[in-house]
């Protein structure tokens, strides 16, 4: 949330080189959104989250829902964001593996009503709905509340200066939305609205009734 020192913004780069183009389109929008920030009168500091360097934390929480030290790091982050950029390399026509399990192992309820900015990168321009077609539908199940314009490079984008136009309307959607302070409104005054149970780390697995007729069905059986 927003704090004396300014504004927090993550980006979540799931790129896999070093440098990776998606780290590099990951650091073109924050460097950006600080200077319109700027422009505000306001504060945004930027903060990166490299995904390879965790990626064996990931994997043992997909697989025991065990929290590594690193891993937790990078949730307190974005706990604590008022903005993220999620970015991430398209592989098989989609967003990478190591990108879609950090999102699927943190808690529901981590990212509601923050704003976040969309961007992806491939080698090749027939992968440039992917943001759109793919990421936006994860995020709005996270509740996030995405940018409108979405970011996607390919090799032949980054001498083109329609890559930075959009850099600059993508990066002030952002900027506007973190400044709102939408999120924090939805904490302080409609926090309690939320149903925080469903699908989150809150436990309510154990609330479930495994002996009635619908969880026998669930689990291959047949309803008494």
């Amino acid at each position: 949330m927003n704090t004396q020192g300014g504004f927090r913004l993550v980006a979540v780069s799931a790129g896999t080189g070093d440098p990776s183009s998606t780290r590099m389109l990951a650091d073109r929008v924050a460097e950006r959104a600080a200077a319109l920030a700027a422009r505000h009168g306001n504060t945004l500091t930027a903060s990166v989250i490299e995904l390879r360097e965790i990626a064996a934390e990931i994997t043992a929480a997909m697989a025991s829902q065990l929290i590594g030290p690193g891993l937790r790091q990078a949730i307190d982050a974005l706990g604590r964001a008022d903005g993220i950029v999620a970015a991430t390399p398209v592989y098989k026509a989609g967003p990478s593996g190591l990108f879609t399990s950090f999102f699927q192992v943190l808690d529901n309820d981590l990212l509601i009503a923050k704003p976040v900015l969309l961007a992806a990168t491939a080698g090749t321009a027939r992968h440039a709905l992917v943001a759109d077609d793919q990421m936006r539908s994860a995020f709005a199940y996270l509740r996030t509340m995405t940018a409108p314009t979405s970011l996607f490079a390919a090799p032949e984008d980054w001498g083109d200066p329609a890559l930075a136009e959009r850099i600059d309307r993508a990066a002030l959607e952002l900027v506007l939305l973190i400044e709102s302070g939408f999120a924090r409104k939805i904490r302080e005054e409609s926090w309690d609205s939320y149903r925080h149970e469903f699908g989150s780390g809150s436990a309510a697995e154990d609330r479930v009734d495994v002996d009635s007729d619908l969880m026998r069905l669930a689990a291959g059986g047949s309803a008494a």
